[in-house]
């Protein structure tokens, strides 16, 4: 097999094993290589931690299809573990964007990616259903004609744009499960029964959960316990970067002093990842 292959019957894998697994979220090619070095076994980027990193807004179509795979590539060639990409709404409101969307995932070297029916219109954030499925399966379409396992995730985006319809929300997700997806998401859970009622009502295909959400504390060991099949963290680790970078910057302009350098990273050990 070649190695897309090979990565590809490991993302796979880790999705039909026993157990809950973390999935997280670098946002360019020195956090995939940080958090491979602590034993992940598997990478999604982050369309937020990507748009933040270049000073602009997530969810705007302020990322265009290209940069995101560019992204999405480097972060491939980082690391030897599998990738999956946060694909947007397939950057295009059509079935065949969707479709393409896949296909060039494949071409930058991810074994999977994620689309969701969040239209980016204010005045219709989510996609109406019938549309929303047809996109679904356009994806799940092209992802089946690739020579690889390519593991589909189908996110159901109400519950981040003021819907807050568990109803609409499962009957989405179901109509994606039924479409063949691989993987349902629906970001924005937070609580055990919301999380207990979207894991029932799609089984036996697994699940994703996002967590790195303030007054979420849910642990992997719970998460797993109302079976959860994968745990993201989107942008959080991104955000928890540049809060720290606000810190820091902010000690140094209001006091004057550097106190940041004790906690920050030391050179050497940065170095050394790197170098390898």
């Amino acid at each position: 097999m070649d190695v897309q292959t090979l990565r590809a019957e490991a993302f796979k894998a880790l999705h039909e094993r026993d157990g809950a697994f973390v999935i997280p979220n670098p946002w360019d090619a020195g956090s995939a290589r940080l958090l491979a070095s602590l034993g992940f076994e598997a990478l999604a980027t982050t369309s937020a931690g990507l748009a933040f990193s270049l000073g602009r807004p997530d969810a705007e179509g302020a990322l265009t299809l290209e940069e995101t795979l560019g992204n999405a590539r480097a972060i491939v060639d980082a690391t030897p573990l599998p990738v999956a990409a946060d694909l947007e709404n397939g950057f295009g409101d059509l079935p065949q964007h969707c479709a393409q969307a896949i296909q060039r995932a494949a071409e930058a070297g991810l074994v999977g990616g994620s689309i969701e029916d969040a239209s980016g219109l204010g005045e219709a954030p989510i996609y109406d259903f019938e549309l929303a499925v047809a996109r679904v399966r356009a994806a799940v379409q092209a992802a089946r004609g690739l020579p690889f396992p390519f593991t589909l995730c189908a996110r159901a985006e109400n519950l981040l744009h003021g819907r807050q319809d568990l109803d609409d929300t499962i009957k989405r997700l179901q109509a994606y499960a039924e479409a063949g997806a691989d993987v349902l998401y629906a970001p924005g859970l937070r609580s055990v029964d919301e999380i207990r009622a979207v894991v029932q009502a799609v089984a036996p295909k697994p699940v994703n959960v996002l967590m790195g959400m303030a007054g979420v504390p849910l642990s992997v060991n719970q998460l797993q316990d109302l079976g959860v099949k994968r745990i993201s963290v989107g942008s959080s680790l991104a955000r928890a970067a540049l809060a720290a970078l606000q810190r820091a910057a902010v000690e140094i302009r209001e006091q004057g002093t550097f106190a940041y350098g004790e906690q920050a990273l030391p050179f050497a050990q940065l170095n050394d990842l790197f170098r390898r």
